[in-house]
């Protein structure tokens, strides 16, 4: 078949990617890159949101308390790790150049962190120790590859279509996560008591609900799934070519470039507040998603019925949020959609605080069910449900278009630097918003007034993000 008439490869790096037009790049490879985040999602879903970690409070630890506890220590090790790691590994790979062998490196640890969890049986010895280091060493593996994944972004599409690329990217993410948690819930996590899974059916595979088989599955089922996933990125997206330096090379003079690349971000102001705003509010998401399920089932009394539908409804509005977040984000530009977001969440999470089984919107009393009722029967768990649901829905465009915002705020020859000190600035202090949380919950004995406390973080965040100059008003 003759090539006459087409375009020729893209070129990563290209020159043209700065006046915001791109050669044809390879077909697939833009869904391929895509695919990236519905390959690492379940692990964000069924590991330590959904399946696993709840398994682990209940089921692994002594007590769920202490479970929480150990399951808090395991995350702030791990995002320690992460937030020191991180940027001196961007900058390195930016001094050699390709990407690639750098996902294929870190895809390695959290495959086998995904595979030790389901040795994690309740009762045996090392149970909790096999849990947490399984989880720690997976949870460093994909957000390590997550860094140079996103790096690539740059070279798949113009910068006026990066808000769609990374809205697509958290929507395809959210899919993932949907699909993934409907296998795990309805085909392999069952209840102990009954023995059927959320579907009713029995466990797939002869999976075991007693010792919690099908709970201790969704590690090794998210390893599968990210290498299925995972392939098409290497073998459709191009990578920026190699270079000629050694590692050890790359070492001084990356760890050099990102002691520079330090100095610069605090020079530039406006570099330095966005990752500093970012880092504010994304320490309240992380413990909005923390405490959520738990906030639910004490103050609602959910089970893991309720937890888990309301889990895939927070997932199905996440998709659609993520999709149309994105393009919101080209339409508008990135910085007004994070603000737009953080004013939702903000709104939202003081209805979320104002319902308990009793009462709606801090006044408005409601009578006790009359019976069952069945599933969301009264108007708390309705009022709470829906606030949820527009809370899942702008929680994926504030992720997506801080990301994008990064790459409009960057110096392109430093992005995977900058990438490195985004991952350190939605680390770093990634456990103060849930350590404030539980001291003022402790203080007042109102989980209520515990969450109430994320809101703080959100205002902050949005405070610092309006000092962000809108870098489209530059062009």
């Amino acid at each position: 078949m003759s090539d006459a008439g087409v375009p020729p490869p893209v070129v990563p790096g290209d020159p043209e990617l700065r006046s915001g037009s791109l050669p044809a790049l390879r077909r697939g490879a833009v869904p391929a890159w895509l695919l990236f985040d519905w390959a690492a999602q379940p692990f964000f879903t069924l590991v330590t949101t959904f399946v696993f970690a709840p398994y682990f409070a209940s089921a692994v630890a002594a007590t769920p308390a202490e479970g929480q506890a150990l399951w808090g220590y395991a995350t702030a090790a791990a995002g320690l790790a992460i937030a020191v790691l991180a940027p001196v590994l961007g900058a390195i790979a930016d001094r050699t150049g390709a990407r690639k062998p750098w996902i294929a490196a870190f895809s390695v640890p959290f495959v086998f962190g995904c595979g030790l969890l389901y040795f994690a049986v309740p009762g045996a010895p090392g149970g909790i120790a096999i849990a947490l280091v399984g989880f720690a060493i997976a949870t460093l593996g994909v957000e390590f590859a997550t860094v140079f994944t996103n790096a690539m972004m740059p070279d798949l599409v113009p910068r006026q279509r990066l808000g769609r690329l990374s809205g697509s990217g958290w929507a395809t993410g959210y899919a993932g996560g949907l699909v993934s948690l409907v296998i795990a819930l309805g085909l392999m996590a069952a209840n102990p008591e009954t023995g059927r899974t959320l579907l009713g059916f029995e466990p797939i595979l002869g999976l075991d609900p007693v010792l919690r088989e099908g709970d201790r599955a969704s590690g090794p089922f998210s390893a599968l799934w990210y290498l299925v996933f995972v392939l098409p990125l290497f073998l459709l997206v191009p990578d920026v070519p190699r270079r000629a330096v050694g590692l050890g090379a790359a070492v001084g003079e990356g760890l050099t470039d990102l002691a520079r690349t330090l100095r610069m971000a605090r020079a530039n102001r406006q570099v330095f507040t966005f990752l500093l705003a970012n880092m504010i509010y994304k320490d309240g998401l992380v413990a909005l998603f923390a405490f959520g399920g738990i906030y639910a089932a004490g103050v609602l009394d959910w089970s893991s019925v309720e937890i888990g539908t309301f889990g895939i409804l927070l997932t199905i509005t996440g998709t659609f949020g993520a999709v149309i977040g994105g393009r919101l984000d080209d339409r508008l530009g990135p910085r007004p959609v994070i603000a737009g977001a953080l004013v939702v969440l903000i709104l939202c999470g003081l209805g979320l605080v104002s319902v308990d089984r009793d009462t709606v919107f801090f006044v408005i009393d409601v009578a006790p069910a009359a019976g069952s009722g069945g599933l969301f029967a009264t108007l708390p768990e309705q009022v709470f449900l829906v606030l949820g649901g527009v809370l899942g829905a702008v929680a994926g465009p504030l992720q997506a278009a801080s990301r994008t915002l990064l790459v409009h705020l960057a110096p392109r020859e430093r992005v995977t630097q900058y990438f490195g000190l985004f991952a350190l600035s939605g680390k770093v202090t990634s456990f103060l918003a849930p350590l404030s949380v539980g001291l003022v919950t402790a203080a007042t004995a109102s989980q209520a007034a515990g969450m109430a406390v994320i809101l703080a973080f959100f205002s902050l965040g949005l405070w610092l993000l309006l000092k962000v100059r809108d870098p489209r008003s530059a062009h």
